[in-house]
């Protein structure tokens, strides 16, 4: 079991976005939002196939690996993973997904603590959901928490969202200066070095940013 109640403390994590940044269209409770199953990949097969070469690229068997803002897939490389945890919204999606050991249900935009152990995982990914993280510099913090010493974690976006759900300062920014607002939120959470995949498989735009433990 890699899920455990972790104490919740007073946020020492820099700042990244002013409360006029973080606003939404849509202020009602993200819960009631994602009551409903969707069983859609949000971007194009074409970026999915794209995603999980990424995947392949980071991860090795028996890797320990945590999706955060999942949903009924999770795009993950055919390899034998160690152990596959992943955070969600809605319950039914979640139990759809047959790559996971074990999920939570949490609104990070109410509560960023994660209940994860320490060092316990070798990747994070969060694919497709970024761009709704309110507060994601403690989100971002929480990642390098849960990951090992040379753990990476991979945020994936395209230009698809929900905008009334999206942060204003997604909405506002051009897919390079989204790119550059995610290496924002790895600096504010601690990670070190980065790196930044721009492709364009198809119809859907792809970006992905990696962010790797700073060396002890």
């Amino acid at each position: 079991m890699y899920l455990t109640l972790k104490a919740l403390t007073e946020s020492t994590v820099p700042r990244v976005l002013s409360d006029v940044d973080r606003q939404k269209i849509d202020t009602s409770d993200d819960t009631h939002f994602y009551e409903s199953p969707r069983f859609v990949t949000h971007a194009d097969d074409a970026f999915t196939t794209r995603l999980t070469t990424v995947y392949e690229s980071e991860m090795t068997p028996g890797d320990r690996v945590f999706d955060a803002m999942s949903s009924w897939v999770s795009f993950l490389p055919d390899i034998s993973l160690g152990y596959v945890v992943a955070h969600g919204l809605n319950e039914a999606e979640l139990e759809a997904n047959d790559c996971l050991d074990e999920y939570f249900l949490q609104d990070f935009n109410s509560n960023q603590t994660l209940p994860l152990e320490e060092d316990s995982f070798d990747v994070v990914c969060c694919a497709l959901s970024v761009q709704y993280l309110q507060y994601p510099g403690d989100v971002f913090s929480e990642f390098g928490r849960a990951l090992t010493a040379d753990g990476a974690a991979i945020v994936s976006f395209t230009n698809r969202m929900f905008p009334t759900k999206a942060i204003r300062a997604w909405r506002t920014r051009s897919m390079d200066e989204r790119a550059a607002l995610v290496e924002e939120y790895f600096n504010a959470g601690g990670f070190g070095a980065m790196e930044r995949i721009i492709d364009q498989p198809r119809t859907d735009p792809f970006y992905a940013v990696i962010g790797r433990q700073p060396p002890e």
